[in-house]
């Protein structure tokens, strides 16, 4: 009986300590994230993760005077002591950026498998999802319905007035993204012959997609370029405006996505593929859609929005990579056209 009470008191022993043990691990489990994501939707999903799985979230946000360069910048400079496990961007250029430097590791995260090739990097250095997406913003007072533009090439319509257009300077960022994957899916001929056309044609250009936004929803254009977070902005402000997703039925709008990254070398990679593995679902990307975050799904998801009309949005059918190979000469070609 004696030996039966030492041995249940061994036992105890060892499962108080291993009970200790499992507690610490628990506790000790962190991640870092670097992340251009805006704060106040990015805090709130971080700390769900840890409630939902007990590892402790170190965010890092951008700056907004840097935005996503900023951290790109700090991962690549902390190349040979990595800092961070994630990187989790509001767009792809970057992410690419961090691609070619050598600074992102594989991963194929199986909450991915349903998201399309297209919004892939072919060697799994990240995933894009939870997009925005190039539209047409037009001024329902100043246009009827049989009026609305369905085609961005609808800007060099000659029966179309070009006082009444506007674009944000195609040398920054989604207007110049865009034009790059014109160039990508026209060639360079094409697309340069574009926007000369717009240039001639005397289109406004202004400093921004906000300013684009705006000028619509004030009635100072008919119709203009923007970018879905923008544009939803006036539309759930109640403007008399309305988003059209343009060229569905020919080349597509462009798509552009978040994107994940594993960090090379990163102190906790086990850590960093649940994270992963967290951002990607299909659930948080549907929950992204609704808190306004983000705006078009890259797979089927059943969710409305008041802003975009419902269904599946055609992207164009160009790879990120031809977008991003084109940036530095569309750069200087648009800065030809459009300022000297």
């Amino acid at each position: 009986m004696r030996n039966v009470k030492k041995m249940l008191l061994v036992l105890c022993v060892f499962l108080m300590i291993a009970m200790l043990l499992g507690a610490c691990s628990a506790k000790g489990r962190e991640v870092v994230i670097y992340t251009s994501v805006d704060q106040v939707f990015a805090e709130d999903i971080l700390r769900e993760f840890e409630e939902e799985t007990g590892i402790k979230v170190k965010p890092v946000f951008d700056v907004e005077a840097t935005k996503t360069v900023g951290l790109a910048n700090r991962v690549i400079a902390e190349k040979d002591k990595p800092q961070a496990d994630v990187f989790w961007s509001g767009e792809f250029i970057m992410t690419i950026v961090l691609a070619n430097e050598g600074v992102l590791t594989p991963y194929a995260s199986p909450s991915a498998n349903d998201i399309p090739a297209i919004y892939k990097d072919p060697d799994n250095l990240w995933t894009g999802y939870a997009g925005r997406a190039r539209v047409i913003f037009v001024n329902t007072d100043l246009l009827s319905p049989s009026e609305y533009p369905t085609s961005i090439f609808d800007f060099l319509d000659p029966d179309r007035d070009p006082s009444q257009m506007a674009i944000a300077q195609p040398m920054f960022g989604t207007t110049m993204t865009q034009a790059a994957a014109l160039y990508a899916y026209l060639g360079e001929e094409e697309a340069r012959d574009f926007y000369e056309q717009l240039k001639a044609r005397g289109v406004k250009v202004v400093d921004g997609n906000s300013v684009t936004r705006d000028m619509v929803a004030a009635g100072q254009v008919a119709f203009a370029l923007t970018d879905t977070d923008d544009a939803c902005t006036s539309v759930n402000k109640g403007d008399p405006v309305k988003v059209i997703i343009p060229d569905q039925d020919a080349m597509g709008t462009l798509v552009i996505p978040n994107t994940v990254a594993m960090v090379k070398g990163g102190p906790n990679p086990e850590e960093a593929k649940v994270l992963i593995d967290y951002l990607l679902t299909k659930e948080m990307e549907k929950k992204l859609i609704e808190r306004g975050w983000s705006h078009i799904p890259v797979r089927p998801i059943d969710i409305e929005t008041d802003c975009i009309p419902r269904g599946e949005i055609k992207n164009m059918n160009v790879t990120f990579e031809e977008i991003f190979n084109y940036r530095d000469m569309v750069n200087q070609q648009m800065i030809e056209i459009f300022v000297k």
